[in-house]
């Protein structure tokens, strides 16, 4: 099973890290980073499978498939967000890492006003009739 490696790959990285990160903080935060890209290089493939189901699921629903890759964006913003701010956090840069997360948001926000307008045009459109 994949999540065995992963977690394995894990426990590995995270033995690493703390026995460096009295010594050498630098290399740590390096760890870290490099652990985080190589999980996320080996799930590629399943990354891929939900986005070939999503889409397929909008195809047969009729969903304009514009809409599905705003929300597949948004996922992707929270995701890498996430993932930065917490390397921050490691690395002690508290600051920065509220700082990613606040223009995640407001990235978030800004991609999703389209579906939002989307939304309010269907209501309006339902009270009409």
């Amino acid at each position: 099973m994949l999540i065995v490696k992963i977690v394995g790959f894990c426990f590995v990285s995270l033995f690493l890290y703390l026995l460096l990160k009295e010594r050498k903080s630098e290399i740590s935060v390096f760890i870290s980073i490099v652990a985080g890209i190589l999980i996320f290089l080996v799930l590629i493939p399943q990354i891929t499978q939900i986005i070939d189901f999503v889409n397929n699921m909008a195809n047969k629903a009729n969903i304009d498939t514009a809409y599905i890759g705003i929300v597949l964006k948004i996922v992707g913003i929270a995701y890498l967000t996430s993932f930065c701010s917490e390397i921050c956090k490691d690395s002690g840069a508290n600051s920065i890492a509220s700082k990613v997360e606040f223009s995640g948001k407001v990235m978030i926000l800004v991609l999703s006003i389209p579906v939002l307008m989307a939304v309010l045009d269907s209501i309006l459109s339902i009270m009409q009739v």
